[in-house]
């Protein structure tokens, strides 16, 4: 073929879909605009395009329906990107604002990085110039009070930071100790109180030869040059604090770390101390599996290193072995597998995760991997850091190479640690399922007795209507909140408990519209297409449902339209109540009660502020469409 022969090719193809387009839009054009003329005579069009065009010409009703399509697909496709584990709570991510920079290491750090530790919303960093930066979620809303506002003393230079969930330590040049944040609960800064453990007086003002600090949930650990451990700290949040605190007199100690619960400490022997209390039982070995106690599997084995996570602790033990202990809720008990020869030199822990180096620089990390934060496969460095639900990997020089994990929530956190977005986009597709449902089962009975009694009449209509003169009278919101109160009593399933809570909003529901139906139906019955019927021999029922009933469909589209947002405020207003879906399946009602107080209200103003919001356009966008149907409906305001 040569190129006219293409070219020719080319461009009849090219016109037969451009006239096949034209075609397409023409027609388009005539269904929503209007069919114009055609041979010089005016086009007849029929009711329902009329009632189209009507409609598409109301720009807000267009708008209402563009909206109430986006969030149908927003809450029907987003729930199969966003993950929700509907049991998930952390206590060190609660009441996060909304804010994406949890991850964001500032600029000036990037390129000399000495240390970087976080264990709840906010990390802090060392620079190897000895600046202190902060970033992620660092200003409590309840209290004002702002991580990042570092204390002057500490513009001298720092040599040690720790990061625990409100507070901050840190270590000067000259040896001083220096705390900034919550110190109400005895962080820092020896406050005593009932159930507090003073910080040791000792640290207040004397210069001191620090070798290590950390920070854990209210509470603090210190390790001078000559390997004493030092603990203090809220008694009520670390329980073996007191106990850990009275057993390290006169041991020397290497290390000290933190769970949410308890404090562990290393000593120079290899050996670990708990404070006389045995918080963990089952552990399991790179080397040789699960063991049933992990005090008897370290019997004769020396521990090297420790790093800990909320539940967890992992050990190095002399010779590379690799052992986990505790509650294993994030699989950090599926430990990596290293090549040949390859074992850890070096582990942190963070919020659910554990991130190590090995000898041949290569990094490693297991655990939960919600976020991100064990995406590491094939990484390499010479240093690694583990935020709350971060990682940050750092070469030989201090330069960040790499970091994986949490940026931050898009609509910040809830009371228990929950992404509010997520629960957004799951609580809306139960919501508006729940809605859903309930106008179908509504309309089927509303539809079933309206058509059956306007057209039957008699002692049918009599019947059927004192029957839903009782189903009117019934007060409706406490009515659905005795039944849901009843069910709730019951061991059944929560899918179970949902799926009655819907044929409870529906079987309440449909009185209004059977009776709409039934005046409707009782008009159309006396025209001349229904004699013309009965004439021809089409049976009673036949003649009700599939000659006068299309006839109202009009009349049920607007009614079923309005139902829809009144069935939405109704289940809201139950979950809201506590009567509807319960907590932890989240629908927007039970997440607006869940922000039912004056603190949260005031504070916290992104975990109310965009389910109402979500919840608000459902409805008006509902409303508006429904109005904007019955008005397209109706002859007379057509004709205005």
């Amino acid at each position: 073929m040569d190129k006219n022969q293409i070219k020719r090719a080319v461009k009849k193809g090219y016109d037969g879909t451009m006239s096949a387009l034209r075609l397409f839009f023409s027609r388009i054009k005539r269904l929503f605009i209007g069919g114009g003329t055609q041979g010089g005579e005016e086009k007849i069009e029929s009711p329902s395009r009329l009632v189209w065009q009507s409609f598409f010409r109301r720009k807000t009703a267009v708008v209402a329906l563009s909206v109430l399509c986006g969030l149908f697909a927003f809450v029907f496709i987003a729930p199969l990107f966003v993950p929700l584990d509907i049991n998930y709570t952390d206590p060190l991510q609660q009441n996060v604002s909304p804010i994406y920079s949890l991850r964001r290491i500032p600029r000036a750090l990037k390129r000399e990085i000495a240390d970087i530790d976080g264990f709840s919303d906010f990390t802090v960093g060392l620079s190897q110039s000895g600046k202190v930066y902060v970033w992620g979620n660092s200003k409590d809303a309840l209290s004002g009070r702002d991580m990042k506002e570092i204390p002057d003393s500490l513009s001298e230079g720092v040599s040690l930071i720790a990061a625990g969930k409100d507070h901050a330590l840190a270590v000067t040049s000259s040896g001083k100790l220096v705390g900034w944040g919550d110190q109400s609960c005895g962080q820092y800064g020896g406050v005593e109180g009932l159930n507090i453990l003073p910080m040791p007086k000792q640290f207040l003002e004397e210069s001191l030869s620090v070798a290590s600090i950390s920070c854990g949930y209210q509470a603090s650990a210190l390790i001078d040059g000559e390997g004493r451990g030092y603990v203090w700290g809220n008694l009520n949040t670390v329980r073996n604090l007191q106990k850990l605190s009275k057993s390290l007199e006169g041991k020397k100690t290497s290390q000290i770390v933190f769970t949410n619960s308890s404090a562990i400490a290393l000593l120079e022997d290899g050996t670990l101390d708990m404070g006389g209390e045995t918080l963990f039982l089952s552990c399991i070995s790179s080397k040789n599996g699960r063991q049933n106690s992990l005090n008897a599997y370290l019997v004769g084995r020396k521990v090297e290193n420790i790093a800990s996570n909320n539940k967890c602790i992992a050990l190095l033990l002399e010779g590379g072995e690799l052992v986990v202990a505790g509650a294993f809720e994030n699989e950090e008990d599926v430990l990596p597998t290293l090549l040949e020869g390859e074992y850890f030199t070096s582990i942190q822990g963070g919020t659910r995760h554990f991130v190590g180096v090995t000898n041949q620089n290569n990094i490693y990390a297991w655990g939960d991997n919600a976020y991100g934060q064990s995406n590491v496969q094939g990484a390499q460095g010479e240093r690694v850091f583990a935020g709350a639900l971060q990682t940050y990997i750092v070469n030989g020089e201090g330069k960040l190479t790499k970091s994986v994990g949490l940026k931050g929530y898009l609509m910040g956190t809830d009371g228990r640690g929950r992404d509010v977005f997520a629960r957004i986009v799951h609580g809306g597709k139960m919501t508006m399922t729940i809605g859903a449902v309930a106008v179908l089962v509504s309309l089927f009975i509303g539809v079933l007795v309206g058509c059956t009694a306007g057209y039957f009449g008699g002692w049918v209509d009599l019947l059927l209507m004192r029957v839903t003169e009782i189903f009117a009278s019934l007060p409706f919101l406490p009515f659905a909140m005795l039944l849901s109160l009843i069910i709730k009593n019951y061991n059944i399933s929560e899918g179970m408990r949902i799926f009655i809570i819907m044929l409870i909003l529906g079987a309440l529901s449909w009185t209004g519209l059977a009776r709409m139906i039934r005046g409707q139906v009782l008009s159309e019955r006396e025209k001349e297409f229904v004699t013309a019927a009965r004439a021809m021999g089409v049976k009673e029922g036949k003649i009700a449902f599939r000659h006068v009933l299309p006839n109202v469909v009009s009349v049920i589209l607007v009614s079923a339209t309005l139902d829809f947002a009144g069935c939405l405020l109704t289940e809201s207003s139950l979950s809201y109540l506590g009567f509807g879906v319960q907590p932890p399946q989240p629908t927007w009602g039970n997440m607006l009660s869940g922000s039912n107080n004056s603190v949260v209200i005031q504070n916290y103003w992104w975990q109310w502020l965009f389910p109402a919001l979500f919840l608000s356009v459902a409805v008006i966008c509902i409303n508006v469409i429904g109005d904007a149907l019955r008005d397209s409906m109706d002859p007379k305001e057509k004709g205005e």
